[in-house]
């Protein structure tokens, strides 16, 4: 095929950064409050992409205890140089609270990576690093103009080099550029290249919603002054409508192939039944040419498109990854992700061999903490979840089941607990923070077959005593609020597995003998 699909990474994958090394291609993504953090991808081709593990995988390199949602890792950029891996991020404490960068190190992309390099005094988001061919190292970030900020979320991009011997900035700080489109707000996103003699400065404008977009300028000095792009923004969809199939286009890194082509990966999202984008901010692949010194992003259409002409690499494909998780591995499949960082053995795939067992904390999925919840992202409109579990109930409060999350104040969980009545299922839907049952039926069987379809916005929830033998426990359940639209915040939607006491001692758990998440025709 001369074509491709995309997004490339669809789900929850937002603010890519590519490097390439040889004939082999990697990236990486934000992950904000879930851990383990910054997924890694390798691909020979730019369209196949294969997750080889995550950046941050240690709780010593990252600790997001009472990280609020939305919050903890921000945008990462990837690069190599001289052997060595290079991935720097900014964490996020909370929403107005402070603003670290650091860096990690690795001579294998899969790990495994160095604990955090902090950075003192390197105020901002968004950071990237840029090698310049005279050996020297530079950071840069947002941040606020040092002259004031002219209107509302006013930022500039500025530069400071780094020495990488001790760790740390060093020299002057230097203003680069605050933007093309005045007005627009939220420069941010940067990364400096140099290209047939000259800077180039891309950075995301426009914040994270309908107005976002990627934009350009160069100079032949690394600290300024910047010329600007006069066909700025190089990318964006904010012309195309609310309803268009691709929106909030922006925040863009690029690459090279060995043969000379050029192309850009960015994030986007694909709204359905309305705007609703609760697959979150996805990785999309655009390509573009350099036309008198500037970028022009996919020539004639200046649009990311879903069906996009191939590059002309070796097509390279990996082998397909299962629909069906049956635990039987000693680790956990590399999609699986927790709620900040794991405390406490709540997990175990030993325990009981070809299970997962989750063990109930007092914790909750309706409060900003560490539950006992493992999940992975919802990357289709439309899907179909199934899994079996085998649970007993010994006290009031004790809880487990399936759940689709979009943070704990939206959600929907299909849970197995006590009510009035002894031992019941139940269908809960938790909106603004405020819950409702939309179902209950009575359970007699230790052991419950979970499913979930979803058709576009719309989720029907089935239950079983026995293997295909469903029963509809809730028909319709209202798909939207799974979205950032009405959630808030920047995440996409997880689909999971949880137990939970609901703040009493348990000793208690759940096993899980499978999970099959497969897409429904759309």
């Amino acid at each position: 095929m001369n074509t491709f699909r995309n997004p490339i990474l669809p789900g929850f994958y937002p603010d890519p950064s590519i490097c390439r090394v040889g004939n082999d291609y990697y990236m990486v993504t934000s992950t904000f409050e879930y851990y383990p953090g910054v997924p890694i991808f390798h691909s020979r081709d730019l369209v196949n992409w294969r997750q080889l593990g995550h950046v941050l995988d240690r709780p010593s390199q990252l600790n997001l205890d009472g990280t609020p949602c939305s919050k903890g890792i921000y945008a990462a950029t990837l690069r190599y140089h001289d052997g060595l891996f290079y991935m720097i991020t900014t964490f996020v404490v909370s929403a107005e609270g402070e603003r670290r960068n650091f860096y990690v190190t690795a001579e294998n992309p899969a790990g495994p990576w160095s604990d955090p390099y902090w950075l003192k005094d390197a105020p901002g988001i968004d950071s990237s690093l840029f090698f310049d061919d005279d050996g020297k190292v530079y950071f840069t970030a947002n941040r606020r103009p040092p002259a004031g900020q002219q209107y509302p979320k006013h930022m500039e991009i500025y530069m400071q080099e780094l020495d990488l011997e001790t760790k740390q900035l060093v020299g002057p700080k230097f203003s680069l550029w605050d933007g093309a489109l005045k007005q627009v707000h939220a420069q941010e996103g940067p990364h400096l290249y140099k290209i047939d003699g000259y800077y180039y400065l891309l950075i995301a404008e426009g914040g994270t919603g309908h107005t976002h977009s990627a934009t350009i300028a160069r100079s032949k000095r690394i600290t300024g002054p910047y010329e600007v792009c006069l066909t700025n923004p190089i990318l964006t969809h904010r012309h195309l409508g609310r309803d268009y199939e691709i929106v909030n286009v922006g925040h863009a890194d690029i690459v090279d192939t060995p043969d000379g082509e050029w192309w850009m990966v960015c994030l986007g999202s694909r709204p359905y039944g309305g705007h609703y984008r609760n697959m979150g901010r996805e990785t999309f692949l655009v390509p573009f040419r350099w036309e008198q010194g500037w970028p022009v992003v996919n020539p004639g259409k200046g649009i990311v498109e879903l069906e996009m002409r191939r590059p002309a690499l070796p097509e390279h494909r990996w082998p397909t990854l299962p629909a069906c998780e049956h635990f039987e591995r000693a680790e956990l499949d590399l999609r699986w992700n927790f709620i900040r960082t794991p405390r406490r053995e709540f997990w175990s795939l030993t325990e009981r061999p070809g299970h997962l067992r989750l063990r109930l904390k007092p914790e909750a999925l309706s409060e900003p903490v560490n539950p006992s919840f493992l999940g992975r992202r919802q990357q289709h409109q439309s899907f179909t979840v199934r899994t079996v579990m085998e649970f007993e109930p010994e006290r009031e409060g004790e809880e487990a089941g399936l759940a689709l999350l979009q943070n704990h104040d939206f959600q929907l969980r299909c849970e197995v607990g006590f009510g009035l009545r002894g031992k019941r299922i139940r269908l809960v839907e938790r909106r603004a923070g405020v819950e409702a049952v939309l179902a209950e039926e009575a359970l007699d069987a230790g052991k419950v077959y979970f499913k979930v379809e979803a058709v576009g916005q719309s989720i029907d929830f089935y239950y079983g005593r026995q293997a295909e033998a469903w029963s509809l426990l809730h028909g319709g359940a209202d798909g939207t609020l799974l979205s950032s639209d009405v959630a808030g915040g920047f995440v996409g939607a997880y689909i999971g597995l949880f137990a939970s006491s609901n703040g009493g001692a348990s000793g208690n758990a759940a096993d899980f003998d499978w999970f099959e998440y497969a897409p429904l025709p759309e």
